[in-house]
Order: C-alpha cells, then structure tokens, then sequence
C-alpha cells in the first residue's frame, strides 16, 4: 500500500455524494488498519450504492481504489456479510 494516493471519485458527484463515497472509502482503510464495526461499514456501504446505484460502477471503483491502496471494498463487504450470523460486532480485514 501506498501512503498517498487519491481516491477515485466522479466529477458530476455533488459535494454531498463526494462525501458519501470517502466515508466509504475510509471505513474501508478503517477495516485494514484498525477495525469497524459491522454496522457502521453496513450503513455507510449502504449509502455508497445509493450515490453508485448499478454493480457495474461499484465494481470499478473498488478495482480503483484497491489498485490505489491495496485496500478492496468488496472483501470488507464480504467479511461483514460472513460476520452477520454471528456475535461479532467488529471487522478487521487482514490483507492477502
């Protein structure tokens, strides 16, 4: 992973969905560094697909932005659904 790197961001966002999509991003490099909680990722994960509603865009925003950070979206994602039927409140990614 890179210390500096940029997040991949659409200029016809608004503010507002620029906003949406960083606190997404951060949740995810919050998940690799330290932890989140489940639900919190949920929500903000939530709030990315309504600024990216189809798959497609979500897709290629996570293949950026893991490509930039080494950090993936989607394994967070994955971790959080795996985590659902259990007691565990909080997801710490660990990198491959």
């Amino acid at each position: 992973m890179q210390d500096n790197y940029s997040y991949p961001l659409d200029e016809t966002w608004s503010q507002e969905d620029i906003v949406t999509v960083i606190d997404l991003y951060n949740a995810v490099e919050k998940a690799y560094e330290s932890g989140v909680k489940r639900d919190e990722f949920l929500q903000k994960y939530r709030s990315f697909q309504q600024v990216v509603p189809m798959k497609m865009e979500q897709k290629r925003l996570d293949k950026e932005f893991e490509s930039e950070s080494g950090y993936s979206i989607y394994q967070v994602f994955k971790q959080c659904q795996k985590a659902k039927n259990s007691e565990k409140v909080r997801i710490r990614n660990e990198r491959r």
